[in-house]
This record gives structure tokens, sequence and C-alpha cells, in this order.
């Protein structure tokens, strides 16, 4: 059986700083990961990267950021309004995988099990058995990043660690050890959704982003829409963004395995074609995924891998203009028929003059009309907020690039200051790149003209 070489491997480089210093005034079309930032220029992220193939997600741990955000945790007022009431039930659980997450260890053992089933095929393994592989992981991502069943979480973590400690304290050297107490939420000094009771379950949330990335990088593994999806709601259910823009990139270019006289044989796929476009809804829950866990570097990567891309460009035009386009091929010939018939009402001229004078004015009516509308749709900015577009940019361009606009603008909302008096008052490294980043892509950051009291 042939197995492929190549492996996905992620490169250490930043990803706008990337984009910036390789890319000209025009699009950026840089390949987008998740990497180590060099000291040579501005840091966007300083957290370590993993380098490994299979990239592990670090936790998220709030810091001191010199910006604000509109982006609230989950800790919302629903909750302080349910205090009083009776405690919220546990989230369903399918029938088949009840038994499974009686434990954090039949947890991770459910998970293994379905993850093996496609690790471990010989040939190309069904898109049945990738699902179920996917839902494992959404089963127990869902079961554990649920608020209202951290009390049992919690005692499944305090049975396992009982039970530790008492094989250790079969040993006479482990007598002397001290257990350390897990840290309290006022300790850790960060929300309920990124930092749980203790390490373990953290180390298991990881574990969990892990399978499920290492299952759809297999290279027997064709990754349809469907699942794409699936994976997409396992990341963001677990607030984990560092992998959808190398998920992504995979789904456009991975080599489609196919199974030849029992053995597997690779072709290569066309990035650029439409089919190959990630669906938009699909890209927005990605984009809030890195949004919500602060990850610019991700959010960054995820736009440059679905609205910037070539086959999102051609599926929207294909999408969105052909029925405008039969329309406008069909109009001469419909204001022909208008004009032939109108030319008999009248006895002024010849009916074949008459005929021309009305095709005339029917098609310069209609063309004249439409090109103000088409113009007032283009240059509209009332859906701007903060990123908009600069003087120069085609009007085709900003039809076809408004989805990228509309990300950029909901990132720079999100890392900018709420307040609306105080935008444009941002300052630091990751701000400066930002803007220059934005710069870079034929967009304006906080043009003055259209800043609240600068009219």
């Amino acid at each position: 059986m042939r197995r492929p070489a190549w492996a996905p491997k992620q490169a250490p480089v930043c990803l706008i700083c990337d984009a910036l210093t390789v890319r000209g005034p025009s699009r950026a079309k840089a390949t987008f990961t998740t990497r180590s930032v060099s000291n040579a220029r501005p840091a966007l992220d300083r957290r370590p990267r993993c380098s490994s193939i299979q990239p592990v997600a670090v936790a998220n741990t709030s810091r001191p950021r010199w910006l604000a955000s509109r982006i609230n945790s989950r800790t919302s007022a629903e909750g302080k309004q349910d205090g009083g009431q009776a405690a919220v039930k546990p989230p369903p659980v399918p029938e088949a995988a009840g038994r499974e997450i009686t434990s954090l260890t039949n947890m991770l053992a459910y998970i293994d099990n379905n993850k093996a089933k496609v690790l471990n095929h010989r040939g190309v393994p069904s898109e049945a058995d990738i699902s179920a592989a996917l839902q494992a992981c959404q089963i127990v991502a869902d079961y554990i990043m649920d608020d209202s069943v951290q009390p049992q979480i919690s005692h499944m973590i305090s049975e396992t660690d009982s039970a530790a400690s008492n094989l250790l304290s079969l040993d006479p050297s482990g007598r002397k050890k001290t257990t350390s107490r897990p840290a309290t939420f006022e300790e850790a000094g960060t929300s309920p959704r990124n930092t749980l009771v203790s390490n373990q379950l953290m180390q298991m949330i990881d574990r969990i982003s892990e399978a499920a990335y290492v299952t759809l990088a297999h290279p027997t593994v064709l990754i349809t829409p469907s699942l794409l999806e699936q994976y997409v709601k396992v990341q963001a259910t677990l607030g984990r963004p560092e992998t959808l823009p190398r998920v992504f990139q995979l789904y456009a270019s991975k080599p489609r395995p196919q199974e030849v006289s029992g053995s597997i044989k690779y072709s290569k796929q066309n990035p650029n074609q439409a089919s190959k476009a990630i669906d938009t809804d699909v890209a927005d829950m990605a984009l809030d995924t890195a949004i919500e866990a602060k990850n610019l570097d991700a959010a960054v990567g995820i736009i440059e891998n679905t609205y910037t891309t070539t086959a999102f460009i051609r599926s929207k035009v294909l999408r969105k203009s052909t029925l405008p386009l039969a329309t406008f091929a069909a109009t001469p010939l419909a204001a022909y028929a208008v004009a032939r018939n109108f030319s008999i009402f009248q006895d002024a001229m010849d009916t074949a003059q008459a005929t021309n004078v009305a095709f005339a004015g029917i098609l310069a009516y209609v063309g004249f009309t439409a090109t103000i509308g088409v113009v007032a749709a283009t240059t509209a900015n009332d859906q701007m907020k903060r990123v908009t577009w600069a003087p120069g940019v085609p009007l085709r361009s900003r039809w076809v690039r408004e989805e990228e606009r509309a990300a950029l603008d909901r990132i720079a909302c999100a890392w900018g200051f709420a307040e609306p008096w105080r935008q444009g008052e941002e300052e630091g490294p990751e701000w400066d790149v930002l803007r220059e980043y934005i710069g870079q892509k034929g967009m304006v950051l906080d043009r003055t003209e259209l800043m609240e009291g600068m009219e």
C-alpha cells in the first residue's frame, strides 16, 4: 500500500507579518497557519506555538490587554437572572454514548476508539466512520463545556485524583509528597469559558481538539463540506481556533485518496475550483471562534483561507451574478419586442423607424437606471463601521471582496475600543500591524471623515 510522503506541517512565520512583507499593495493570498512570531517583526501573539505535525491547542489564558473588546465572556446576564431558579438539567446525550461519559477515562476511550477506526483503516475510510469520530468529539465537548454539568465534572476529577492518591499512598516515598489543591476561578483569573476546574480537564480539552484535527489531517481522509462543518463546530465548542486555518487549507488542496487495485492512490486537487469554496456560515462560525478566543493570528488566517480565496470569489460570482447577467443579456431582445409592438400605435413615422427610436429609448432608460443602481449598491457604506474602502478601489472589487472587508471590520471592532467616542485612540504593536495589514488590502481603518463627530 502506497502512502503519501507529505504530512501537514506548520511553517514558523507570523501570519500578518508574512502577508505584509511578502505581498505588495495588492490582495494578499498567503498561506496562513497558526505559527510562531519572528523576533525581527512586530509580534501579534507572544504565546509559544506548537510546531509539531499535530498541533495541540494551548489553553487560553487572559492577560492584560491595551485594547478594549466587544467580546463578552460566557458568564452573561442570563446566568445571573437564573441564579434563584432550579438547576439546569445536563445536556441530552445519545443513548449509545450515555455510558461513555460516566468518567473522564471513558470519555477519552470513547474518542480514541472512534478515532482508531479511521486512522487504522487499511483503505479509504468511509464518511460515516469519519463523521462518527467527529461526532464523538462533539458529544464529549458539549458535555464538558456545559456550565450546568460542572459539578459532575468536578466530582469525576475528584474521584480520579482520589484514586491516584490512594495508589501513591501505597508507595513509602509517595507519602512525603504533597498534593497541590486545584486552583479556583478567582486564583486562575480567567472566565469559566476558557479555564475549568483543573489541569486535567484542560488537558482533556486539548486532547479532544487534537483528536479531531488528527482525524481530518490523516492522508486517507477526504474532507467533505459536511465533515468540515462538523470539525468547525467541535473547535467552536472547545474554543480552539488554532487549527482552523490549516484545516481550511487541507479542505482545498489536500490530495484526494482513491482505492485502485487494493492500493491507495492520490490525485491532486485544484484549490481554485468553485466547489472548494468554504461556506459562508462555516467561515463566520470559525471567525467568531477566533474572535471569542482573542486569537488575532487565527482570525487573520481564517480570513485568508476563506473569503480571499479564488474559489470563494468564483463561487460568489456564480451564485449571485448568474441571474443579473442573464437578465442583462435578455434585455435587448425584450426591448426590441416591446418597441416593435409600440410602433404600430403611431402614424407619425414609418413603423421601422419608430421601432428603432423606441428600441434606443428603452435601452437608454434601462441602461442609465441600472448603472445608477449598481453605483448606489456598490458605494453604499451604511454597513461599514470601522473598515472602509480606500479611494480608487474599483466598484467590481468592492462587490467581490465585501465579505473580506466585513470580516476585517468585525476584527477591528472586537480588538478596538467598544466606546464610539474612544475609537481611533488605540495604539500598540498589534493595532499598528492590524492597521498596516488592512491598508495593504486596499482598505482604510477609521477614516477620519466617517468617524462619529468628525463629519
